[in-house]
């Protein structure tokens, strides 16, 4: 049998094919799964120390805290504080609201949703290809052993058994593929909606936080009389 499969490597370029998605989904999975170890914990620690800046009225640490963080959670954070902050010197000045705040964590919010899904439809897309490219591959492999036979001028079922049984390997090695990509995919897809949620409920306590009265920056010490 190993010296079939070895025939059937040099032969068939739709077991190659299925042979690099999964080597395609496997590199996915773990950049994935790198890519979001520790989200929520990194985020939360980056969130209460940014909460801890604000409380004291020091933006300026604020968002010098989530520039040194490597969160993803980061951007989120630091767009708030630059839209609670006034206009710079020498610019116009700017109403700050609670919906221009709003607006703009929210705008970090969605493109970091999307960042947390990257590359995920490359495992759905191999999930539902593998088993028509393998299935392709067992046709082609049948088409070559009939074409065989009749190159031969015999008939019988052994004469083409053993090209329809390397073929079928095809199709068993694009549905194992497809297995592995689909769950690899749904379990990713579920923690990242679980991520998501998660992620959410600690922007809207962090816009209840820079929102607040008591977050405004200090006024300066007022003259005596």
């Amino acid at each position: 049998m190993d010296k079939n499969l070895i025939g059937l490597l040099k032969t068939s370029v739709a077991l190659w094919i299925i042979i690099a998605c999964s080597v395609v989904a496997i590199m996915v999975a773990v950049e994935r799964l790198l890519a979001l170890w520790r989200f929520s914990e990194r985020a939360r620690s980056l969130a209460d120390a940014v909460a801890r800046a604000v409380y004291r009225g020091d933006f300026d640490d604020g968002r010098a805290q989530c520039e040194r963080s490597s969160s993803p959670a980061a951007d989120v954070f630091l767009a708030g504080l630059v839209a609670r902050a006034p206009a710079p010197p020498g610019r116009p000045a700017r109403a700050v609201t609670p919906e221009r705040v709003t607006a703009a964590v929210e705008r970090q919010r969605v493109q970091l949703n999307l960042k947390l899904r990257q590359n995920l439809w490359m495992l759905g897309t191999i999930g539902a290809t593998a088993p028509f490219i393998g299935l392709f591959g067992t046709v082609v492999g049948i088409m070559q052993a009939f074409h065989q036979m009749s190159v031969a001028g015999q008939g019988g079922f052994g004469v083409v058994a053993g090209g329809i049984s390397e073929a079928l390997i095809t199709t068993a090695a694009g549905i194992a593929v497809a297995v592995e990509a689909v769950v690899v995919y749904n379990w990713l897809n579920t923690h990242v909606q679980k991520l998501a949620v998660q992620f959410r409920l600690l922007t809207e306590e962090f816009l209840e936080i820079i929102d607040e009265p008591a977050a405004a920056p200090p006024a300066g010490p007022a003259g005596s009389a």
